[in-house]
């Protein structure tokens, strides 16, 4: 015990001790409810929109940079921004299938989705200013945001259940249920199919994207790991249209569906795009 005791004290200072811990719960709060709208929202909307609905975060974080952090960004940034946006407007208009549009869904889904990305875009502006003003082990800061994460998660149950359609003394047995879904096991058999290969194959394979693309990040630019993820948004909402296993009834695209991602592509392109500076002594562009 002595010994864990002086090993916390080497990990943990006086000065982190000091620190403010309303930012970390702020942070935590609006963690726990990105992912609580989101998910709620996801397990209404269908595959194919979510991509593009996701894309709202570059449009949040935009705004939300200038409002709390004072950036100043590109024109073309800028351009790509306004771009993005309307190309989210029109594929919400539009819907994403004849069979399940966001118009089915309700409007009030896809706004939910939107407002998800909101909450992540203005946590990882509060994150940012953690990182920048309070610099110690990031490890650290990683471990105690997460446990206030899952604080909140808990707090936010009641207001969950409901959001889910589920009372809320009926909870516990909705987790059972669920684990039970997840791990393929008892009488339960709707929405159950390819557990738990499935989820299991979904964690690692977004595991394996994220890994990706920092390598990605690390070995070449942000301008290049932001051209990758926005081939992404194609290439997922195309794969919606195919005969795959466990996706149901393959999703026709609309043409206003298929306009809308087009602009919002060329919004991401030209938000990527870093005009070449050929003038002596000029300073290179800001950051994203």
């Amino acid at each position: 015990m002595g010994h864990d005791t002086v090993l916390c004290r080497r990990l943990v200072t006086d000065e982190m001790l000091s620190l403010p811990k309303a930012p970390y719960l702020a942070v935590g709060l609006l963690e726990a409810l990105a992912a609580a709208t989101g998910m709620a929202a996801g397990a209404i909307l269908s595959g194919a929109s979510i991509p593009i609905l996701s894309q709202t975060f570059l449009v949040w974080k935009i705004l939300l940079s200038v409002i709390f952090l004072g950036r100043r960004h590109r024109f073309n940034q800028l351009l790509g921004c306004f771009l993005v946006a309307v190309g989210v407007i029109i594929t919400v208009a539009s819907g994403s299938s004849a069979g399940h549009s966001l118009k089915e869904a309700g409007v009030f889904w896809s706004i939910l989705m939107i407002v998800s990305f909101l909450f992540q875009a203005a946590d990882t502006v509060s994150i940012f200013k953690i990182v920048l003003y309070w610099k110690f082990k990031w490890s650290l800061r990683c471990l105690y945001l997460c446990l206030v994460q899952a604080l909140f998660i808990c707090i936010l149950l009641p207001f969950l259940s409901k959001l889910w359609g589920v009372p809320f003394c009926q909870l516990p047995n909705y987790l059972k249920d669920g684990a039970a879904c997840f791990l393929n096991i008892g009488t339960l058999s709707i929405g159950c199919d390819g557990a738990p290969l499935l989820p299991l194959l979904f964690v690692i394979v977004n595991m394996g994207f994220n890994i990706s693309l920092l390598h990605l990040l690390k070995i070449s630019s942000a301008v290049a790991s932001s051209l990758a993820c926005t081939f992404c948004v194609p290439i997922s909402v195309y794969t919606f249209i195919l005969l795959l296993p466990y996706l149901g009834v393959a999703s026709s695209l609309p043409p206003g569906f298929v306009a809308g991602a087009m602009v919002l592509i060329v919004g991401l392109l030209i938000y990527a795009w870093t005009p070449s500076v050929n003038v002596t002594g000029a300073s290179p562009p800001s950051p994203n």
